[in-house]
């Protein structure tokens, strides 16, 4: 059987089911869960993200949200938005995780993953997302 979708995926690698409540392959309620976060203005941390799918947090449970991720930034940026990924935090220092710095050419940065100028250039992403959601009927 050849895989389509990455809800098929995930489910054939036995991390989560393919549907259903919680399931972290689910593109638009994941998206619905970062837009209100970028409403209210704040970040998520993987962990509070999956808490909120009903999920305990797990590498493998991370990882392959991590491609939901991808998945949802892709689809906004087809449509104009700005990325909603850079919501979704490490608890240690409220960056995104190493994926999110490698998968996307750094999201037009070229600097250190952790510290002050990545917590700057961040910060200033996070606010673009804040700012359009905020103003977003949609």
């Amino acid at each position: 059987m050849a895989i389509e979708t990455l809800s098929e995926w995930l489910e054939q690698e036995g991390i989560v089911p393919s549907e259903g409540p919680g399931s972290i392959a689910d593109v638009q309620h994941v998206r619905a869960l970062l837009i209100a976060a970028a409403r209210a203005g704040h970040s998520v941390s993987y962990s509070e993200i999956l808490a909120q799918l009903g999920h305990r947090f797990t590498r493998p449970k991370m990882r392959a949200f991590c491609k939901t991720l991808d998945a949802i930034d892709r689809l906004g940026a087809e449509a104009g938005e700005p990325a909603l990924a850079v919501l979704v935090v490490r608890e240690s220092d409220r960056l995104p995780g190493q994926g999110w710095w490698v998968g996307s050419p750094a999201r037009g940065y070229e600097g250190p993953w952790t510290g002050c100028e990545a917590e700057a250039h961040v910060r200033e992403l996070q606010q673009r997302t804040f700012d359009h959601w905020r103003g977003a009927r949609g």
